[in-house]
């Protein structure tokens, strides 16, 4: 049992992230804000729906604003509760805004005792009729935002768009991190390979492929239902998608290839240099061509990943176990596919 150890693990942080990150609630978040736009010189009632809210718990306490940028914001005159998911906050909109844009996109920003502080990024859009910036300084009435609650408990951050596919983070990444792991790991026995010729290592090179593809496919599609909730299609042929696939058909060739020679020996050696190929066409399709071309994909095409808009405390709580853990099961997986295809050579020789 002790040699065996990392099995165990890999099963219980895989465990371990299906229950956290099904489980664990959203923090309160702000699903819509209507009218979404308005002119200015007017008082408009907003219409907000929130998510995870429970604002009747805390009626008379909950404020609202209005932010335009990290120095100027409004303040509701008043905001009245219609439900835990929905209330209404009225702002008077000065006649000229101190800026000198037509259309001025402002945050939403609530905050309850309750539910703590909840934002909707460019959730108001402001047209003036007119534009005089001079004006619209003198007319500006500044209210800071302070005394921001916090809520005390286990969540896992509102993202407007994602959502409750925020949890997808907890599986179609570390898959494909995983993925990468095993590439790299067959990369190396390759190499043993060449250097060596022992045919385990040949043996050991295709059973972590088998299971780094299998691993990329599920993080393709997995991927693939994400896109569809927060894209709006299964494939949108976004540069990302292209490049995987393209990747994940390279590495589907290396058994093709396998499947072309008799000769062990000369199987082995071109497998080996082959998936040594196949692992150097990863870096470029899928780190270097998305980061020059425009991508809705985090991390491509000038769009980060993992900051702290992607990743709170909480959610690498989940996050990076649920690497590990994919990959203690995929090199497990591995050494099941080396075992049975090292006893069907021994029958296949008796």
């Amino acid at each position: 049992m002790k040699k065996h150890w990392w099995k165990v693990l890999g099963v219980l942080l895989v465990l371990y992230s299906f229950a956290m990150g099904l489980l664990t609630p959203l923090k309160t978040g702000i699903l819509d804000a209507q009218p979404a736009s308005v002119r200015a010189g007017k008082s408009v009632t907003l219409l907000v729906t929130g998510y995870n809210s429970f604002y009747t718990k805390n009626p008379k306490e909950i404020r609202a604003w209005l932010k335009m940028d990290n120095e100027r914001a409004m303040a509701a005159k008043n905001v009245e509760v219609v439900g835990d998911r929905d209330l209404k906050a009225i702002f008077d909109l000065p006649q000229f805004l101190p800026v000198d844009k037509k259309v001025q996109d402002f945050t939403l920003i609530l905050d309850s005792p309750t539910d703590g502080a909840s934002v909707l990024p460019s959730g108001v859009f402001v047209t003036q009729d007119s534009i005089d910036k001079t004006a619209g300084e003198a007319l500006w009435q500044n209210a800071n935002i302070s005394g921001l609650h916090e809520k005390a408990a286990i969540t896992f951050p509102f993202r407007n768009i994602l959502g409750e596919t925020i949890r997808n983070t907890y599986y179609h990444v570390p898959l494909w991190f995983a993925m990468f792991i095993l590439f790299i790991a067959a990369t190396v026995t390759s190499i043993k390979y060449l250097r060596k010729m022992d045919p385990n290592d040949d043996a050991k090179a295709a059973a972590l492929t088998t299971v780094g593809i299998l691993y990329g496919v599920l993080g393709l599609v997995t991927g693939a239902i994400w896109a569809k909730n927060t894209w709006g299609a299964y494939w949108s042929f976004d540069v990302k998608q292209n490049m995987t696939a393209v990747g994940l058909l390279i590495y589907c060739a290396y058994f093709v290839l396998r499947a072309s020679f008799e000769d062990p020996e000369k199987r082995a050696r071109i497998s080996a240099v082959y998936n040594i190929f196949a692992f150097s066409t990863l870096i470029p399709l899928l780190y270097v061509i998305p980061k020059l071309t425009d991508s809705l994909h985090p991390g491509a095409g000038g769009n980060i990943a993992f900051g702290s808009q992607d990743l709170d405390n909480t959610m690498r709580m989940v996050f990076y176990p649920a690497i590990i853990g994919w990959t203690l099961m995929g090199v497990w997986m591995a050494h099941l596919v080396f075992r049975a295809g090292r006893l069907k050579r021994l029958l296949l020789e008796g």
